[in-house]
């Protein structure tokens, strides 16, 4: 009787000693973290500049459902938001806003356009995505997910959001 409360005894001792070799071992830091305190240390700007409109100020500037065509939300975050185009449950199309004053380089592309769609300048990215700058600071683009879904389709869906509307907003 004895024995075995010995074995008790030191089957405790060693799990807690166990325990607390492992509760006290530190770990080294994870790769995300290491990462994360190497790019803040550099004082890199912000992704999302504070002046970029929430998201959701976008909205009410997408086109409605048409022609068998819905129209659903997908993202939304300071300075975006976009919605998908389906088609029978497909998605043929990318609908999106950006305000370029997080990335002005991508308003930059704009500069050298010989094209307008709706009176605002226009370019071609690649041959999947057509854009156009609304008040030198929105980039409304369209992005075909579909062969089915050519240029002159994303000319047409640029057309029906409501850029007069969105050249108002500041």
């Amino acid at each position: 009787m004895a024995a075995m409360r010995w074995r008790t005894v030191l089957a405790s001792l060693l799990l807690s000693m166990v325990l607390l070799t492992t509760a006290c071992s530190t770990q080294p830091p994870s790769p995300y973290e290491s990462i994360q305190q190497e790019t803040t240390g550099r004082n890199a700007p912000e992704a999302v500049s504070e002046d970029a409109l929430a998201g959701s100020n976008f909205n009410r500037f997408f086109p409605a459902s048409a022609n068998g065509l819905e129209v659903v939300p997908a993202q939304e975050k300071q300075g975006f938001a976009e919605y998908k185009l389906n088609q029978g449950g497909t998605t043929v199309a990318m609908l999106s806003i950006n305000d370029t004053t997080s990335n002005p380089a991508s308003a930059q592309k704009f500069a050298d356009s010989t094209e307008q769609i709706a009176g605002y300048p226009a370019v071609d990215i690649g041959s999947q995505q057509t854009a156009i700058l609304v008040s030198d600071r929105f980039q409304v683009k369209v992005q075909s997910r579909d062969d089915s879904f050519a240029r002159s389709d994303r000319v047409a869906w640029l057309e029906q959001f409501d850029l007069s509307g969105l050249a108002r907003l500041e």
